[in-house]
């Protein structure tokens, strides 16, 4: 039975909607020690949101193809795989379910003594002076394209024909783990531009200014890898 496109635009709002509320609620509630048990830091951030992909390609894969990230869409519209219409469609879904997940998370933030959104707020991305280990644009705009592009080579393999669909959820949302292993001190993490969207909304200043860079770089990274995948099947 065919499914619906609105059925598959609710998932992608949903599977967004948990990677933003479970990814940078990681970081924000659970990154750093305090009055609690003490923080995860870098490892298990990085596992937070690898594991938030990992259960929405099981819970949504079959529905929509969980993308839950522009670049991915955006990636496979050029690879072939999805209408031009149905694309826009997951994008604004995309978007949407960011902005709900930066939304809980400001609210459950507001509710904790003293705390004030400050600037890069709610796991917002960036990069420079003040942010991370302060690399320069350069360094970031590589390190997003690039990690981009690899994300999407492993996805387009693990569900390829050439892949293991069985194991496909697996093989991506650890390749998301080791991608933020890598990045999260150069510019927090993006690889997508509707998990930069969503924070940056509600953190404004620098977040919503460096935004351009999280919305430009994986596209051309996913661009890229679709480009180079397309090649790739026609051998």
């Amino acid at each position: 039975m065919e499914i619906k496109s609105s059925t598959k635009y609710f998932a992608e709002l949903v599977g967004t909607f948990a990677l933003v509320l479970f990814g940078c609620g990681a970081a924000v509630v659970s990154g750093v020690s305090t009055a609690g048990p003490a923080g995860i830091g870098l490892l298990g951030i990085s596992f937070a949101f690898g594991l938030a992909v990992l259960v929405m390609c099981y819970a949504i894969g079959g529905i929509s193809g969980c993308h839950i990230n522009p670049a991915i869409t955006i990636a496979m519209l050029v690879a072939g795989k999805i209408k031009g219409s149905e694309a826009l469609g997951y994008i604004i879904a995309q978007i949407i379910g960011a902005v709900i997940g930066a939304a809980v998370l400001y609210c459950i933030q507001s509710g904790l003594s003293g705390w004030t959104p400050g600037e890069w707020a709610l796991g917002s991305n960036g990069w420079g002076e003040g942010y991370g280990a302060g690399y320069n644009t350069t360094s970031a705009f590589i390190a997003e394209a690039v990690l981009t592009f690899l994300f999407l080579f492993v996805i387009f393999g693990s569900t390829g024909k050439w892949g293991n669909g069985a194991m496909a959820g697996m093989a991506i949302g650890l390749t998301l783990t080791l991608i933020h292993l890598v990045a999260i001190p150069i510019t927090g993490t993006s690889v997508n531009p509707a998990r930069s969207f969503g924070p940056a909304l509600f953190a404004g200043g620098k977040a919503m200014a460096q935004l351009w860079l999280f919305v430009v770089a994986p596209i051309v990274g996913g661009i890229a890898a679709a480009l180079v995948w397309r090649a790739l099947e026609k051998k």
